[in-house]
Formats: structure tokens, sequence, C-alpha cells
């Protein structure tokens, strides 16, 4: 007979895999390859394009905050996690499989920005219920080291899935399976792609890891209580101050960083003319740095906490992403860039573990579905603001700079958070 200890590790290395499995996702579509694609080849115009992607992540990501915050309400009162988490890995699939038939065209923008808004879609939701899943699995004492692995080796999967995508489809003079150049196949390949990655290594966590009971209450019963917990939720959120500080802080530095990642590519195509392949490239080398940090900031959370570590992130994301505004050159552009990288894989996951270690038991996924909620019911105001900016200045150097603005608002937010909120305290 297996040892439980032996077999929660196991189901906690599968549920890290997920990270894994849905990491190319980000990197290929939302920042590097298609969203560059499309402002290039599909709108014809780097701003034109900078602005419709980020009105379209914007949809998206504010209706996946509305949703989740109820579904993770309804999860925590009916029980089982992974059949809402699998709908979210279909439709996500689903929109990315779909990139393969946005043509270079420029009257197959709306289609474009609609498919990958689905993907977009579930995604987002997905993180949701794979985020309780961690706080269900793991020690609470291991919540740091658990959520820095998942997030380091996320990045992993994104390095190689963005090397495939390179070594098969964009380097080459002739790309794998002989896919035509002019009609952009060997770009528009990457939606497959991602798409097969994702199903193919989020099977482990559907497989191995086991799910809480279902309640043995009706389906209408158990969406009231749902609804009424949340009610709950909301009004247990606005009587603890530093969850309140905590959840506004983070939808501050959650709304820079998704503008980063929704924008970034087309911003390094626009400003200084990289092509797909140095996107791609740049793309590598940005995930290879993130995974770097993620890992050696993991112990750190656990030992430290949460609240110092995500300071530190945050001191690093303002101080080199005004290097990467201010650069002068595409090789100060990538230099500042890189190193940028270092301290965004820390913030995202020690955001992950103080959410878990400050969520209530029993209000696991709700919580994390304020947490989203919160991480993207402004998230429309970024790319709003880029677009904004953007139009008004020709300038897509200027249209960027709001997202050092919403680090340095989240820095200071964090800043009056007790420490033992991220220190792994219990919630009072």
């Amino acid at each position: 007979m297996t040892p439980p200890g032996k077999t929660r590790t196991r189901e906690l290395y599968a549920w890290a895999l997920f990270d894994w499995a849905t990491s190319p996702f980000a990197a290929i579509v939302v920042t590097f390859v298609v969203a560059a694609y499309v402002a290039k080849a599909v709108a014809g115009s780097e701003v034109e394009g900078q602005a419709a992607w980020g009105w379209a992540m914007s949809a998206s990501s504010l209706a996946a905050a509305v949703l989740g915050v109820f579904l993770g309400a309804i999860t925590d009162a009916g029980g089982p996690r992974k059949p809402w988490l699998l709908a979210c890995v279909l439709l996500q699939a689903g929109g990315t499989a779909l990139i393969w038939y946005v043509l270079p065209e420029p009257n197959m923008l709306l289609f474009a920005l609609v498919v990958v808004g689905l993907a977009n879609l579930g995604s987002e939701l997905g993180n949701v219920f794979n985020n309780a899943i961690l706080a269900d699995l793991a020690p609470r004492e291991r919540i740091g080291r658990w959520s820095g692995f998942g997030w380091g080796l996320g990045y992993a999967g994104g390095l190689l899935c963005l090397v495939l995508a390179l070594v098969l489809f964009l380097q080459p003079e002739v790309p794998a399976f002989g896919l035509d150049k002019d009609s952009m196949e060997h770009v528009r390949i990457v939606g497959p792609l991602v798409a097969l990655w994702l199903l193919t290594f989020s099977l482990p966590l559907f497989l191995m890891v086991r799910d809480r009971p279902g309640a043995a209450v009706p389906d209408r019963a158990v969406i009231g209580a749902g609804i009424r917990n949340l009610r709950i939720s909301f009004r247990e959120v606005l009587q603890d101050r530093k969850l309140a500080l905590f959840l506004l802080a983070a939808m501050l530095w959650a709304d820079g960083l998704a503008t980063l990642f929704a924008l970034g590519g087309i911003y390094a195509a626009g400003t200084f003319g990289m092509t797909l392949t140095e996107v791609l490239r740049f793309g590598i080398l940005l995930n290879l740095t993130a995974g770097i940090g993620a890992w050696l900031f993991a112990r750190a959370d656990d030992r430290f906490g949460a609240k110092p570590t995500i300071m530190a992130g945050l001191g690093g994301l303002i101080l080199f992403g005004l290097g990467a505004l201010l650069a002068p050159n595409q090789l100060g552009f990538e230099i500042a860039g890189a190193t940028l990288g270092l301290f965004v894989g820390p913030v995202q996951s020690a955001t992950r573990s103080m959410m878990a270690r400050l969520a209530h038991p029993e209000r696991r996924a709700e919580l994390f579905g304020i947490l989203a909620l919160t991480g993207r019911a402004t998230a429309f105001l970024g790319p709003m603001l880029v677009a904004i900016l953007t139009t008004a200045t020709g300038s897509q150097r200027i249209g960027m700079t709001p997202i050092l603005l919403f680090w340095i608002a989240g820095m200071a937010l964090l800043a009056f958070v007790p420490v033992s909120a991220g220190s792994g305290a219990r919630r009072p």
C-alpha cells in the first residue's frame, strides 16, 4: 500500500504539471506570436492592432472575473472542481485551435479577436479552480513552495513549446509539414500546437488528482447555497482590513501584469521593428528568466512570507519595466525585458500562495474567484488606457506607461498590509 504522503506528493506533481500545460497559451497566443501576428498581418497596423487586442483581452478577462466569482461559490457549496476545470480546458483548447483559420486579411480581425477571447475566457476561469485545488492539496507551510514550483514548471513548458514552434514552423525556410508561408500557415499552426499541448499535459491532473466529493443536495440548492455563501464572503472581505487591502493591491499589480502579457509582444514588434521570429526568440528568453525567478523565490515565500516576496518582485518589475520603456534600441530592450522576467514569476506565485493562506478552507474557490474578480474587474482599465494613450499620441512607448503606474500603486498599498497576512498566519 502506498503511504498517503507519497500519494499526495504525486497529486501535487500532477497539479503542477497543469501549469506546464497552460503556460504556452499565455506565452505564444496572448503575449508573443499570435498577438504580434494579429497586429501586423491581420489588422495591418501595429497601433490599430495593439488597441483592438487590448479591447478584446479586456472584455474576455472581465467576463471571466464575473463568472469566476459565481462559479467558485457554487463549487465551494457543491463540491467537485474538476468538471468545471475540464469545461474551461475544452473551451480554451477549442478557441486556440481555431486560430488556424485566422487568415492574414483585415476582414478576419473580428474572428481572431472572438476566438482568442473565448480561449482567454476558458484560461482565466480555469485558473480559479486550479488555484483552489492547490489549497486543498498542499500543506499550509509548503503552499509557497508548491505554488512557485508550479509557476516555474509553467514557464519551462512555455519555453519548450516556444522552442518547438520556432524550430519546426517559424524559423525554417521550409516549415514542417510543408506549410505555406504566403498564407501564414507556419504562424497559424501555433494555435493547434498550443491546443494539443494543453489537452495532452492537463491529463495527469484529471486522472491522478482526487476531487472533493459532491454535495448530497439538489443542484438548485447548491446554486442557492453558493450565492448565499458568496454574499457572506464579500461581507467578510469588507470587514477584514488586511484581506481587503491585499485584494485591492493585487488588483492593481495584476492589471499591470495582464496588460504587459496582452500587449508586450505587439509593443516589441511595433517599437523596435522585431519580426515574429525575433519576438519569439525574446519570448523564449523571457520565459527562461521568469522560470528561474519563480524557482529562486519559491522557498523564500515559505521562509520569509508572501508579502516580502511580492514587494521584492514589484520593485524589480518597476525598475526594469522603466528600463524597457526607455531602451534606445532592441538590445537594450531585450536586456531590460529579460531581467524583468526574473520578477514576474515570484509576484504571481506569491499572490497565489498568500490568497491560499488567507482563504477559509470552505471558501477557497469563491475567494480565489473574488481574487480573480479584483484582478480582472478593472483588467479592462490597463489595456483601455494603453489603447487610449497609443491612439492619442501615436506612440507605443507612451501608450505602455500605465503598466508602471499600476505596479507602483499596488506596491504602495501592499505596504499597509500587516506582515502576518503574508506569513501563513491563519485568518481570524
